[in-house]
């Protein structure tokens, strides 16, 4: 197996870091790779946000769901979606452009989050950890007032980074679903509630399928975070209609 290959199968969420600097020479080479992400039409659909301030951090590790270890990553970058700088572009030329709606806005998520990707994949390649925390989107009216978002940016991903310690290292990688299940040849095959369940079993691990996906229901799918997530981006996405 390729070095490249092993990396994207071994990478695994880092939440504790060593008290190690990223270089500047790693830290601009993540960024290089970000950018150089494949885009929709080369239009870079996206505008990354460097927290260098350790206060701002500390007001992310708070928004964020209370996570200190945000607070203690060596770099933390915010990936945003940018419908902005183009709609802006055209006005400065005399173009008439529409307003920016649901459509540019998703196109530009997918630019957004390959370009995160990219950003943990180039870390990995330098031993340096990553993290996804998916609570920058839950409070993107709370983040649209803390990094002064202006109208058409949204908050698509954040991620942290540091080199991770040797529990880090070691622990054992959550189990992923098995290829038959995500990998449905020329459309959408419908699964069964015996392939669901053979799907999701293995993550119950010592209690019942059901009792399981009862309680992972109730604690992710119907939870207060799920359903305030689903509020405020309801919300913010009042900027594209």
């Amino acid at each position: 197996m390729n070095e490249v290959l092993k990396q994207l199968y071994e990478r695994k969420s880092v939440r504790a870091f060593l008290d190690k600097e990223i270089s500047p020479e790693d830290k601009s080479a993540i960024l290089r790779a970000a950018v150089e992400a494949p885009t929709a039409g080369n239009q870079q659909l996206y505008t990354i946000i460097d927290i260098t301030d350790q206060s701002l951090k500390e007001q992310l590790a708070i928004s964020c769901d209370n996570q200190p270890f945000i607070a203690k990553a060596k770099m933390v970058l915010i990936f945003c979606a940018d419908c902005k700088k183009w709609y802006d572009a055209y006005i400065d030329v005399g173009a008439s452009p529409r307003k920016p709606g649901i459509g540019d806005l998703l196109l530009a998520v997918s630019d957004t989050n390959i370009a995160a990707q990219n950003a943990v994949t180039a870390a990995e390649s330098l031993g340096i950890g990553s993290c996804y925390i998916g609570d920058i989107m839950e409070n993107c009216e709370i983040h649209r007032k803390m990094l002064g978002l202006p109208k058409y940016i949204f908050p698509t991903a954040m991620l942290v980074f540091g080199y991770p310690t040797e529990q880090q290292i070691t622990r054992a990688k959550p189990q992923r679903a098995d290829m038959k299940h995500i990998v449905h040849e020329n459309g959408y095959r419908k699964m069964n509630s015996d392939e669901r369940k053979q799907m999701f079993s293995p993550k119950a691990i010592e209690r019942s399928y059901e009792d399981w996906m009862t309680a992972f229901c109730n604690r992710k799918y119907n939870s207060d975070f799920s359903r305030e997530m689903t509020r405020s981006v309801s919300e913010y996405l009042k900027d594209f209609e």
